[in-house]
């Protein structure tokens, strides 16, 4: 078994009410399950922020590097011409 260690932690009246009704309703067995699962999943949630920032910065990084840029209204111009002329 992991080691244990005990913390005393301080909350709104609302979530601790929430809390309390849950472990009431038999949801879970007690306080200390609900804020574990609950630190579970902020840092599953964590994990994935951090996940999808790196691969966010990755294809900045890849069109920064791919060379210099187009100004939007040159493409949309072009764009504009290309479909006039298919009309």
């Amino acid at each position: 078994m992991p080691a244990v260690e005990r913390m005393t932690i301080t909350m709104p009246t609302e979530l601790a009410d929430v809390l309390r009704q849950t472990v009431a309703g038999g949801e879970y067995a007690s306080a200390s399950e609900v804020v574990r699962e609950a630190l579970r999943e902020w840092t599953h949630n964590r994990n994935d922020e951090r996940r999808d920032l790196e691969a966010l910065r990755a294809a900045i990084k890849k069109g920064l590097d791919s060379g210099p840029g187009i100004p939007a209204d040159k493409v949309l111009a072009e764009l504009r011409t290309r479909y006039a002329t298919k009309a």
